[in-house]
């Protein structure tokens, strides 16, 4: 395409569709597949020690995934990177349901593993929108994506009990229904990534900045960089993550004990879920104009409020609804802004190589969380767990202060 104002904004607009409909059709499935994967391996495992192992699974294959699907994109552009990890997610929920059928742990926990290549698609696929951003939208365009997993994330978890229903109509275990939904989903979302995105918007940004000379460079923001940025971006989504994880895992199980029908643990976790994507708009915007640092530690606080609610009322089903609520709100909050943070702060040269440690690193972080959640519940409790987990919160804005107290000093 030949390179003008009209020409940007237009493969913009575009690019930001495509990104929009792969996380809705991407987040029907998984959704639905993570919220009874817990479950799952609990049934398969006999085992609510090992739960967390599915969470656990799907955030290892996250980070696997996430410096390969960062290097096939530097080499080959957004759409085939994207796509890949969306057919590698399909698969991994044919293994998983294979798994299933044959009763075996670990056929199970690989396919959670390759369920993971979904989970980084989602978080590079933030990334990519901001590929062709104009100056002071970063943070906005970046939430718009993340909010598109809002609608089939939201949806998924509901989809528990008739995708339940539906599989056992096939003559399929019990909790394997939702593994049918993703493997469709995730086929649609890779053709769509495939067909649609184009022009690639990596491909198009990178011919930007080498033809800048030619007076289009102004049209898109090309960071400098700022290794305090990436740092304190860095360490905000990992732990903001592993909190998210380690809560989240074990909240099924948790009131599976207590209780709670299906229908109850995919409204709980459906609330969570909108409360991790439906507001991040919100969330970009705010860190546009007030400040990446400042939501960060927005998002802290709602963490450490949820935190506390689930430690203080855990037995209560009410509680537990409103504590995984501020739990998505809190995410969504840090890791739009710490998203946008690494983004401002890369070095225009090695973006996607620092985008992908930023991946890898968070979902690291999330898979040593999730392991971790199993034995804590099981040693702890649940509100243990929440307690323990409050230190995460510590350390994130203990790196926000120092960031902001050495700006000041630089400013000064």
């Amino acid at each position: 395409m030949t390179l003008s104002p009209a020409g940007i904004r237009s493969a913009r607009r575009r690019g930001h569709i495509v990104l929009i409909s792969g996380q809705a059709l991407a987040g029907l499935g998984m959704g639905a597949t993570f919220s009874a994967g817990a479950l799952l391996v609990t049934q398969v495992s006999g085992s609510d020690a090992l739960s967390g192992m599915a969470a656990t699974g799907t955030t290892v294959g996250a980070a696997v995934a996430a410096i390969p699907l960062a290097a096939l994109a530097r080499r080959a552009g957004r759409a085939p990177s994207l796509a890949t990890g969306a057919l590698v997610a399909a698969a991994g929920a044919g293994v998983g349901l294979l798994a299933s059928v044959l009763g075996s742990l670990p056929l199970l926990l690989v396919g959670l593993v390759m369920l993971g290549f979904g989970t980084a698609v989602n978080l590079q696929s933030r990334f990519a929108a901001t590929d062709l951003s104009e100056p002071g939208s970063r943070g906005r365009d970046l939430a718009f994506v993340v909010w598109a997993t809002t609608v089939g994330a939201v949806l998924g978890p509901n989809l528990i009990s008739p995708a339940d229903a539906f599989g056992r109509s096939l003559g399929l275990p019990s909790l394997t229904g939702p593994f049918l939904f993703t493997i469709a989903a995730q086929v649609v979302a890779a053709a769509i990534y495939f067909i649609f995105l184009r022009p690639d918007p990596l491909e198009l940004a990178a011919r930007i900045g080498r033809e800048r000379d030619a007076g289009v460079a102004a049209l898109v923001d090309i960071p400098t960089a700022d290794r305090s940025g990436v740092r304190t971006g860095l360490i905000a989504l990992a732990l903001s993550h592993a909190t998210m994880v380690s809560i989240m895992s074990m909240t099924p199980v948790h009131l599976v004990e207590h209780g709670a029908t299906l229908v109850v643990v995919g409204l709980t976790i459906s609330l969570h879920v909108a409360g991790m994507f439906a507001l991040s708009p919100v969330f970009g915007w705010l860190s546009d104009r007030v400040g990446r640092d400042a939501v960060i530690a927005l998002g802290q606080g709602l963490l450490l409020a949820a935190l506390l609610f689930v430690s203080i009322g855990g037995e209560y089903q009410g509680a537990v609804m409103a504590g995984l609520i501020l739990l998505g709100l809190g995410w969504s909050a840090s890791t739009v802004s710490a998203s946008s943070l690494v983004a401002d702060s890369a070095d225009p040269l090695r973006r996607t190589v620092i985008q992908g440690r930023a991946d890898l690193l968070m979902s690291a972080s999330g898979a040593v969380g999730g392991a971790l959640a199993g034995p804590a519940l099981a040693a702890l409790t649940y509100e243990g767990l929440a307690l323990v987990t409050i230190g995460l919160v510590v350390v994130v804005l203990i790196a926000v202060a120092y960031r902001t107290a050495r700006r000041t000093r630089q400013v000064a």
